[in-house]
């Protein structure tokens, strides 16, 4: 592997309290120091990174790359090229393809397709139950085995509270880590917007707020009954993060992330019938935006994540409630998460924490830090740089997005994997577009 100095940056490395202009040395794929220079060390490739932020890779805690099964809509290929065109070094990927990784053979598999497509840290996250139909429970262990990181059954309802106990048990059993987006099947009623003022008034089908809250309660309890550690995916209101916050007082096992385009849009954003905002949970509250928010500055909500949901063309044409929710979130990470240091939502070390060290700690990874002996998982970034979201400059298969034809703020110029350049922007590219 290359020695490569990255040169004249500013080293933001939230895990070890760094905040200064500096290098950072790598060889044998492996961080060997963001302290000083090494007498004796020579670089094969040198980055300069002058003006630029230098660090640790991102941690995606929720995607879906849409393969195996649905290539129509994207490829572990081409969403893993969105993902180091992005910064993110490594993916955590919901269980719901088609076959659902129910089975050691489907989560080799998915390894198998991110080796081939030169980026391996792509990791399974194992179904809870067997084909998502939330009555059987999968072999978890071989499973973990397999290469699986947690267990989750995606947006699949678990409805028999005793199934889901019996999985909590032995998911503490193994320490394997339990991913919940808290829903009430009956309560959500196949809904597909927020239940207000927005719903009201285009006769959308709503989902109530107490859909996620009372969903989230029963967790909450099974979790104290069990000592499961429970990691909470994707919230969308106040009250889950108040919940959250005293459940963490109670000394409870449990965290949580929240999608970055919930901290940002709100129902009020929406497009009468524009697809590109159906996603689940739906958009809310400016007061529920305003808590998410505080939540994250409160570690109430410990990280962010994507929630990359890549579709095709098909998927968002019809009406409203008939198209497939989800918005294709890679290469927006980045810029949203600045926005909300410009916005003084919370400082910008703090920003990198969410998507590097903190869902580190959760996953139990050893990243999302510069830590010398951890590999070099790096990004870099331009802070300033002014891009606009369109075909020239997307990567992903999928362009459901809201932000599309927008002008964003922040684009990574290089994202190295485990020492090897991943990604490089060419010169040209770098200027404001």
């Amino acid at each position: 592997m290359s020695r490569i100095i990255v040169k004249h940056g500013r080293i933001i490395d939230p895990a070890n309290q760094i905040d200064r202009v500096g290098s950072v040395y790598i060889a044998e794929g492996r961080v060997l120091s963001t302290q000083q220079a090494i007498d004796g060390f020579s670089a094969d490739y040198e980055i300069d990174a002058s003006g630029q932020i230098v660090c640790p890779g991102f941690i995606d805690i929720s995607t879906r790359l849409r393969e195996p099964g649905q290539n129509r809509k994207a490829t572990i290929k081409s969403e893993t090229k969105a993902a180091a065109s992005s910064g993110i070094t490594t993916l955590c990927v919901q269980p719901d393809t088609q076959p659902v990784i129910d089975t050691p053979a489907v989560a080799e598999l998915i390894k198998e397709l991110a080796e081939k497509a030169h980026y391996p840290q792509v990791y399974p996250i194992a179904a809870l139950t067997q084909k998502l139909d939330g009555a059987e429970l999968s072999s978890m262990l071989a499973l973990k085995q397999a290469g699986c990181i947690a267990i989750s059954n995606a947006n699949q309802p678990v409805r028999n509270l005793l199934i889901l106990r019996r999985a909590m048990e032995y998911a503490a059993s193994h320490d394997l880590l339990l991913m919940v987006r808290p829903n009430d099947f009956w309560l959500s009623n196949q809904g597909c917007a927020h239940e207000g003022a927005f719903a009201t008034r285009y006769g959308l089908p709503g989902i109530p707020k107490a859909a996620e809250t009372i969903a989230l309660d029963a967790c909450l309890t099974l979790a104290q009954l069990t000592g499961s550690r429970v990691h909470f995916g994707q919230l969308s209101c106040a009250d889950s993060v108040y919940k959250i916050q005293h459940a963490k007082q109670d000394g409870l096992p449990v965290s949580a992330d929240v999608a970055l385009h919930q901290l940002h849009l709100t129902e009020t954003d929406m497009a009468p019938f524009d697809s590109v905002y159906h996603v689940l949970p739906p958009l809310r509250t400016e007061i529920d935006k305003a808590a998410l928010r505080q939540g994250v500055a409160d570690v109430a909500i410990d990280c962010f994540c994507s929630d990359h949901q890549p579709h095709d063309i098909d998927a968002k044409l019809g009406a409203f409630p008939e198209t497939e929710p989800g918005i294709s979130a890679l290469e927006t990470v980045l810029p949203l998460m600045l926005k909300l240091v410009q916005e003084n939502a919370m400082p910008l070390i703090q920003g990198i924490a969410r998507l590097t060290s903190d869902p580190a700690r959760i996953l139990r990874l050893e990243s999302g830090a510069l830590t010398p002996g951890y590999a070099a998982d790096i990004c870099i970034f331009d802070p300033a740089q002014i891009w606009k979201v369109n075909a020239d400059a997307w990567q992903s298969q999928g362009t459901n997005t809201p932000f599309w034809g927008q002008s964003l703020i922040g684009r990574v110029t290089h994202t190295l994997q485990g020492g090897r350049v991943i990604f490089s922007r060419p010169t040209a590219e770098r200027g404001v577009n």
